[in-house]
Parts: structure tokens; sequence; C-alpha cells
């Protein structure tokens, strides 16, 4: 006979109780909010993901041809003159300021009708495509690698050469070179509107 002050021996858990303490214990997991390592290495895992997802996008759209060649052309030449004529004016101001200003002005309003241009294209596009200001201006997620570095590295010059002509000579004429950015924004816009991939819309249920 079996004394009764001895204890009991356990039991072996059943199969449905293990099971059910496997799903206890990762219900609990899923509820534990994560550390700052995993929140870490999620982050990089989806933005790899993300990364990867939109260069087989643009390889699949663009391949090897990048069309639009001209706009990136033409936006280089808009810059280089502008350097080439900023340049000595901010060193010489006396003597290649004039020069400076009717060039800042000439590519201002060029860039000025390159941007109403964008707008009506981007108007009609966006009845079937889905457009935004980062992706149509900035090329964001619209264009491959080397044509964000090309029109973006142009604006970038542009923008950093107007502000060293405006910081150096703030009350001259050389301080209207901050309106010239204007045309390397036209130039993305442009390339964008013709030549950039955009999701299409999604037709109203």
């Amino acid at each position: 006979m079996t004394d009764p002050s001895e204890p009991a021996a356990s039991k072996p858990a059943l199969p449905d109780e293990a099971a059910a303490a496997g799903r206890t214990k990762e219900e609990a997991a899923r509820a534990r909010p994560p550390t700052a390592a995993e929140a870490r290495a999620e982050f990089e895992a989806n933005r790899s993901a993300n990364k990867a997802e939109r260069r087989a996008k643009m390889d699949a759209t663009y391949g090897q041809v990048v069309p639009g060649r001209w706009i990136l052309i033409v936006s280089w030449l808009c810059t280089l003159a502008f350097v080439a004529v900023t340049v000595p004016a901010i060193l010489e101001p006396d003597e290649f300021v004039g020069a400076s200003f009717a060039l800042s002005l000439v590519l201002f309003f060029a860039g000025c009708a390159l941007f109403a241009i964008d707008i009506v294209l981007a108007a009609a596009r966006s009845r079937d495509d889905l457009m935004g200001i980062g992706g149509l201006f900035f090329l964001i997620g619209s264009a491959p690698r080397n044509v964000q570095v090309h029109l973006l590295g142009s604006l970038g010059i542009q923008v950093v050469v107007a502000a060293a002509g405006a910081a150096t000579h703030p009350f001259t004429p050389l301080a209207f070179g901050i309106l010239v950015p204007m045309v390397g924004l036209g130039w993305c816009g442009l390339w964008a509107v013709r030549h950039g991939s955009f999701d299409p819309q999604t037709p109203a249920a």
C-alpha cells in the first residue's frame, strides 16, 4: 500500500497541456515589447528588403537604358554655366557681378517656366498614377540611382554655389543666385513627369 504521508508523484504533462503551455509562452513573447536591439534589427531588415525591392523594380522598368538623357545633360550645362560665372563674381565682384546677376535671372525664369510645365504634365499624369512631391521633384522612388545622382547632384551644386555667393556678398546682386536652384528642380520634375516610375492609381470601388 502507498503511504499517504509520502508526496504523490507528479503526473507527466499530457500532449495537449504541453502544446497549450508552448502557445502561452509564444503569446507572452509576442506581447512583450521588443528590445531596442530587436527593433533595430527589424528596421534594418525591412529597409534592406525595401531597397532590394526598389532596385529590382528600377531594373525591371529601365534596365541598362536611361531615358531622357538630354535632360541630365542640359541640367549639368545650366549648373556649369552658373558655376563658371558665379565663382569669378565671388572672387572679383566688381568685374563679374553683372554677368552673374543676368545669368541668375535667366536661369530663375527658365526654372519657373519648367516648373509650370511640370505641374501641368503632372496634373495630366496623376489621373492614372500616384504622384507625390518627393517623387516628382526629388526623384524619391521614381528614378533609378544614376538619374538621381546626376539630377540631384546638379541641383546640389547649384544650391552650394548660390549659398556661397549670397553668404560672401549678401547685399549685392550675387544674392540673386539663391533663385537659381529653381531650374535644377525644374529639370528634376521634367524627368520625373516624363520618364519616372510611379504606382498606378487604385480604381475607386
